[in-house]
């Protein structure tokens, strides 16, 4: 039975923030909960991410001070996102294909959780292999 994303989110504490929060409280939050990545949410909707590679590439590399940077100013805005009822097979996929590590969680236009790669842990990893293999296998015979 493949498992939902519903099924691995369950039981999961949202850790979120507002576009008003500094860069430093994030990075506090996401040192202490031990996440890569915090949804940011106003008015109980979902208007972006803020992820370990955002504070690196757009805060850091940029010499922004994580004091006085909002998570307005340096957030991934409108985040695609997955349905609980998907199947992780549909988040590993939005994670290959698009270079992701965290995908947000939306039901009914508001946020419940999010994937990680490292919810991957799992009997999807191998299935996800053995088909990328098995992809590269046959564009190898076509080619």
């Amino acid at each position: 039975m493949q498992r939902t994303i519903r099924m691995i989110i369950e039981g999961q504490e949202l850790v979120s923030a507002t576009v008003r929060t500094t860069v430093l409280e994030a990075a506090q939050m996401m040192k202490q909960r031990k996440v890569g990545a915090v949804l940011v949410i106003e008015d109980g909707r979902l208007v972006g991410i803020f992820t370990e590679r955002d504070a690196v590439f757009r805060v850091v590399a940029d010499g922004r001070d994580v004091k006085d940077t909002l998570l307005s100013e340096v957030m991934t805005r409108s985040p695609q996102s997955l349905h609980p009822d998907k199947s992780f097979a549909d988040a590993l996929h939005i994670m290959h294909q698009c270079g992701f590590r965290h995908v947000p969680v939306v039901e009914d236009g508001r946020p419940i959780g999010m994937i990680s790669a490292r919810d991957a842990l799992g009997p999807e990893l191998e299935d996800f292999v053995f088909e990328m293999l098995r992809q590269e296998q046959v564009d190898n015979v076509l080619a």
